[in-house]
């Protein structure tokens, strides 16, 4: 992994190559030595020119020549000089551009897979609350697009952008070493080459920045649509996500169009400015020679090395096209690496083994933006209890879970948050997030399948590689939650694929993967979160029976909309408006005529329940 920058955020007025410097760590080393290559091929691609006038001034001069100078005095010799130079240079030259591209093309998959790795490892780490601002979309297409934006730029641009830097100045230093006079001519357009370009530069960033951000617009919808499929087609609303998802795309495009248009007019422009020093050079410099003040040798190496000097230009407005590109990428990515969570690991652990006893204790919560949810709450659920949560839709019985996981974090600095949750007498807030979330089996209502086989979902919640785990166990998880009977009528058993999100499978399904998930983890405290609530009645006797069989002598909190599932809790929570209202048995619940016996009068479709 590159190391990460120690700041917490870098600042976004920070230059985007600045702040890759800082976080290549490191990969600088291997940066400078592509950049060697670079620069060494670029020298060597030089040199022809400068052969072609030393065999002008061999075949004018002969014995007077440079070369006879540094007393190579036949001409036989000074050509054959040549020609081993020659075959020198171009061998060298080739070499360099091998290893360049070797070099650079190795730098751009490495730093853009372990960019992408440490992108996500620091977005895995945030707490919930980030998530609820931003889409599932944006943060892909950063993920995805961005980082293959700075892979092409690494690939190709950083050496087009270091070799130009010396074609200018190797090319510049050789002319005002021959001719001062003509070296001022040839340079004449660099200075509205130069202005041109930094304007181009000024101009185009927000314009790829705009094209980034509906890039961004568009991903989400389209991520939206995808998973809404079911509900997009139930309420014949193709048409309308279609006319949407037109109307970002052509945001998108148009977008696009604005960039492209500024971009494509920077070349034909810079043609025009090279095609001023090109003619100075060839009608100056022809003149000095026919004056005697120029050797014909010199004025053809000018001549060549103005062309070499000036026609690279041409292309850098697509260089600078693909930088700009890359640097709206860098600051969007680095942005998501240097994220940092505002819920740390605590230092304490818990004990070993882990009883169990869960307790709240003056729990107030308030998401942000919003109304307060929880209002001093408090509640205990002994070690191997089962504790139910029951109440209408909006009470808090989720937030209680979030909270416990440490998916939200309750704030001692005063109202709407404060109180404390304990894991047996030790506050969550003190233990690392690990271990917290090792000691807890989560079911939820909406069970979440990855797309791999259901052996692999089943034994998601284990460290290590989920090929490993004995068949045993596997079986045995599956068959506690009542799954393995339908896993074993399945053409390919436990090898089944499930597809994107399980939707190979029915809910009922999902959700009995999803509790033979959690009995496999064998966590100390087992959390279902209305994991009966979208099943039916078949389903969810199933799962009452599992709950049964796992529940027993082990912490068991359960978030339930259908009372049925919990009347044989040890003890049941009532919550109303962010608050308990009653705690006790079903029986004793029912009898005292409270909101749990109407809610059980309503499910029950009977005043007189047996009870």
């Amino acid at each position: 992994m590159i190391d990460a920058p120690e700041a917490s955020r870098a600042s976004d007025r920070t230059h985007p190559l600045v702040r890759l410097w800082r976080y290549a760590g490191r990969r600088r080393r291997r940066i400078v030595i592509a950049s060697a290559y670079s620069v060494l091929n670029r020298l060597l691609d030089l040199a022809p020119p400068v052969l072609i006038g030393m065999a002008i001034d061999v075949v004018t001069r002969q014995e007077a020549s440079f070369l006879a100078q540094l007393g190579v005095e036949s001409v036989r010799g000074q050509l054959l000089v040549l020609a081993v130079l020659t075959v020198l240079i171009w061998s060298g030259e080739s070499l360099f551009e091998y290893l360049l591209g070797l070099a650079w093309r190795n730098l751009a998959q490495a730093i853009q897979h372990e960019v992408r790795l440490d992108a996500w490892r620091s977005v895995s780490r945030l707490e919930l609350r980030w998530f609820e601002d931003r889409t599932s979309g944006s943060l892909t297409s950063v993920l995805s697009e961005d980082v293959n934006q700075l892979e092409r730029f690494l690939d190709g641009g950083a050496n087009q952008l270091i070799q130009l830097t010396v074609t200018v100045v190797a090319v510049g230093a050789l002319f005002f070493a021959t001719s001062p006079q003509v070296a001022v001519l040839a340079m004449l357009p660099m200075p509205l080459v130069i202005w041109g370009s930094l304007r181009f530069q000024r101009r185009i960033a927000p314009r790829y920045a705009a094209v980034r951000a509906r890039a961004a617009d568009l991903n989400a919808r389209l991520a939206a649509a995808l998973g809404g499929i079911v509900t997009i087609k139930s309420f014949t609303a193709e048409a309308r996500e279609t006319a949407e998802l037109e109307r970002l795309s052509e945001d998108y495009r148009a977008a696009n169009a604005r960039a492209i248009r500024l971009s494509s007019a920077f070349s034909p422009l810079i043609r025009f400015a090279i095609v001023i020093g090109f003619t100075a050079t060839l009608v100056y410099g022809g003149w000095l020679v026919t004056e005697g003040r120029l050797e014909a040798a010199a004025y053809a190496v000018l001549v060549f090395m103005t062309q070499r000097l000036l026609w690279p230009l041409t292309t850098l407005g697509q260089t600078l096209d693909l930088y700009q590109r890359a640097m709206a990428s860098v600051h969007r990515i680095l942005d998501l690496v240097d994220e940092r969570p505002r819920i740390g690991d605590g230092r304490r652990s818990l004990p070993s083994p882990v009883r169990g006893d869960v307790r709240f204790e003056d729990v107030r919560f308030a998401y942000r933006h919003g109304h307060p949810v929880l209002h001093g709450v408090d509640l205990a659920c002994p070690a191997g209890e089962t504790l139910a949560i029951v109440g209408p839709t909006g009470c808090g019985k989720t937030t209680l879970v979030k909270l416990l996981l440490r998916l939200h974090e309750l704030d001692d600095r005063g109202e709407p948050r404060g109180g404390a949750i304990t894991i047996d007498g030790i506050d969550v807030r003190d233990v690392p997030l690990a271990e917290l979330r090792r000691a807890i089996a989560l079911v939820s209502q909406d069970p979440f399948l990855f797309p791999g086989t259901i052996r692999d979902n089943i034994a998601y919640g284990l460290d290590g590689d989920p090929s490993m785990v004995p068949d045993a166990r596997i079986v045995a998880a599956a068959t506690a939650a009542e799954a393995d009977a339908f896993v074993q009528s399945l053409p390919d058993g436990y090898d089944t694929v499930v597809g994107e999100r399980g939707q190979k499978l029915s809910g009922g399904q999902r959700q009995r993967l999803s509790m033979a998930r959690a009995i496999l983890k064998d966590a100390p405290i087992l959390v279902l979160d209305e994991a009966t609530s979208a099943v039916d009645n078949e389903t969810e006797a199933a799962i009452q029976r599992s709950l049964a069989e796992v529940s027993r002598d082990r912490t068991t909190i359960v978030i339930a909309h259908r009372l049925s599932t919990v009347r044989h809790a040890h003890r049941i929570a009532v919550m109303q408006g962010g608050r308990v209202v009653d705690v006790g048995r079903h029986e004793k619940l029912v009898a005292a005529g409270g909101l749990y016996a109407d809610l059980w009068r309503v499910q029950t479709g009977a005043a007189g329940a047996d009870v």
